[in-house]
């Protein structure tokens, strides 16, 4: 029987990576290898919460298979395969992922509904493993449903990140409603490395009026990003209620009809497309990987090759120079956009503690600080802390756009990531957020109310009596009385009104004092948090620089010693590098010439 070439370069890969010492990528490729082998096709369904992927699993397979709702959700990775009777168990083992060389240490069977109700309370369980009979699955389609996407997988980490090396396929879901997000392509972009056989399923086109437009955007954004996933917009409400009713016709505007033939060609056609495929992506990958070692050893044989001393020290001369000049630059630029960031961070803060105390002034300028202090208290603490919040994530946000400007200065550094060492904070910023304390703002007791009404009516009763008097009727009589009580009233509302406004004022104050206070102590504390970073950032970029003068100079010592060796044996050094990197790059050519069969492009699902 005739060796595919997929797998002839994929052998050869794996030999080149054996004289190479890279025990390391033998491994990922012999595994690789089975993979690709084993008839069977392992999808890896993906998406971040609340998209709908479980829900499109049970759909695909018309059963409650995959736990959905709010309540319960997938918590581990449950791998879906055909079998003659419905079973389901859990596993643990020394990895979450399958491999052919660790066995799992246990297996509890459990009953398939406990899984479909949800295997948040596995606990230890690494993985859960479940079989069902159905003819979508009996050629050997194996769905793979795991947790919600979230930022946990980046570099490489997370279950889904680990998870991507041990399958044939990634189905990404996405909610039809809105663009890919960031995570989404991220992740996407970190798959296609190990698994370039990507799908994107559009869902909820049945809730998503313009669900087309955003196809068509997605599909702009993953060819700008250069990720070649093919975009299949679906419903999984529709499939299901297609399923119930056996409409065809609402099963075919689902989308799902497009998917399932996807997936199947896919299956069909996986040791004659799908495998060469993915051989050409991975053993392309791992002979640049081999390249590397071998371009810098050569490289510096061929600075070792040159006679002339004095020019590799010239040229070395020159390159310290220039990162002098470097320097002085990204110095300058950190100190102005430092400057430029603590202005713009207390300008935020003033400006948000004043639309706060705004606000207490029309609060007090018609409510009683007395009664309804007890509800206006939380109400500022809170508003305190979420412009604090606001403007503390403000201050981290721009500190790392800083650092991402100043590393894109150093020409060799512009993909090196800065470290997170440089933005943790050694102390709590909000712990100056000291709480309101309650002004004594007083009380109209009940005595003053006598005292000012009795006063107030004792020169109605005069004035008024006197008026009478001269009538002949007694000085108190009944208008004397009468005006009296109206001049206490007037006394009462009087006084009352101007406590009121004592009230309002001495809240007012107490209230200015304290985001005054909370002002100067935050901005403080924000400032510290910002010559923090830029101390960090400066000795970071630093030792960035230093890195470079030291590599700079060991060039030129190495160049300067490679000079006094003897030319015939660094002539034979350079022929063997010549000849590895001549195999590597036929090897490279090899696999960059093996024929992939297109797969059928998705029909536009009617609205």
């Amino acid at each position: 029987m005739m060796v595919p070439l997929w797998l002839d370069v994929l052998d050869d890969t794996i030999r080149a990576c054996a004289a190479q010492s890279r025990a390391d990528l033998v491994h990922q490729l012999q595994h690789k290898r089975a993979q690709l082998l084993d008839p069977k096709l392992r999808v890896l369904v993906v998406g971040e919460a609340g998209q709908g992927k479980s829900q499109l699993i049970n759909a695909m397979l018309n059963a409650p298979i995959c736990a959905v709702g709010d309540d319960s959700t997938t918590s581990v990775p449950s791998v879906i395969q055909h079998a003659d009777t419905p079973c389901a168990a859990l596993v643990t083992g020394p990895t979450a992922v399958p491999d052919r060389d660790v066995a799992a240490t246990e297996r509890v069977a459990v009953p398939i509904e406990q899984l479909a109700s949800g295997v948040s309370g596995a606990g230890k369980y690494h993985r859960a493993e479940i079989g069902i009979p159905r003819e979508l699955l009996t050629a050997g389609l194996v769905l793979i449903d795991t947790p919600g996407l979230d930022a946990g997988w980046a570099n490489g980490g997370g279950l889904d990140a680990a998870w991507v090396g041990h399958t044939d396929a990634v189905l990404l879901v996405s909610d039809a409603n809105r663009q890919l997000s960031d995570v989404e392509l991220a992740f996407l972009a970190y798959a296609i490395r190990t698994c370039p056989h990507v799908i994107v399923a559009l869902n909820k086109t049945d809730i998503a009026p313009q669900w087309r437009k955003v196809a068509e955007e997605n599909r702009e954004r993953l060819a700008d990003a250069g990720i070649p996933a093919t975009v299949i917009p679906v419903s999984a409400t529709l499939r299901l209620l297609a399923a119930r009713t056996n409409n065809r016709k609402l099963n075919t505007e689902s989308g799902f009809p497009d998917l399932i033939a996807r997936l199947q060609h896919d299956l069909r056609t996986k040791s004659e497309s799908l495998a060469p495929h993915t051989a050409r992506t991975i053993a392309g990958t791992v002979v640049e990987q081999l390249c590397v070692p071998l371009r810098a050893r050569r490289f510096a044989l061929d600075g070792a090759l040159v006679s002339n001393a004095a020019s590799d020290l010239s040229e070395a001369q020159r390159q310290l120079d220039d990162l002098r000049r470097l320097s002085s630059r990204w110095q300058n630029s950190l100190a102005d956009r430092i400057s430029d960031l603590s202005s713009d961070i207390e300008h935020d803060l003033r400006d948000r503690t004043r639309k706060i105390m705004r606000r207490v002034d029309e609060v007090f300028d018609s409510a009683d600080p007395g009664a309804v202090w007890d509800t206006f208290q939380p109400w500022l603490e809170e508003n305190l802390l979420e412009a604090a919040e606001a403007n503390y994530g403000w201050l981290v946000e721009r500190s790392h756009w800083i650092a991402e400007k100043i590393a894109a200065s150093f020409p060799g550094y512009r993909e090196s990531v800065i470290p997170e060492s440089a933005f943790r904070i050694e102390h709590d910023v909000f712990e100056t957020v000291a709480d309101l304390e309650k002004p004594n703002i007083g009380r109209f007791t009940f005595s003053q109310k006598v005292y000012t009404g009795l006063r107030g009516s004792y020169g109605g009763v005069v004035m008024f009596g006197l008026a009478t008097s001269l009538a002949g009727l007694p000085l108190i009589n009944f208008v004397s009385l009468g005006a009296g009580a109206l001049f206490g009233g007037k006394s009462l509302k009087d006084e009352g009104e101007s406590r009121l406004l004592r009230r309002q004022s001495l809240a007012k104050a107490a209230v200015q004092r304290h985001v005054e206070d909370f002002f100067i102590s935050f901005s403080k504390d924000c400032k510290d948090v910002i010559r923090q970073v830029q101390r960090k950032l400066r000795d970071h970029f630093s030792a960035m620089a230093e890195d470079l003068q030291e590599s700079i100079l060991e060039s030129a010592r190495t160049a300067k010693q490679a000079a006094d060796r003897d030319l015939t044996e660094r002539d034979r050094h350079d022929r063997e590098l010549q000849r590895e990197l001549e195999d590597l790059r036929r090897l490279h050519d090899r696999a960059n010439a093996l024929a992939v069969v297109p797969a059928p492009a998705a029909k536009a699902v009617a609205a």
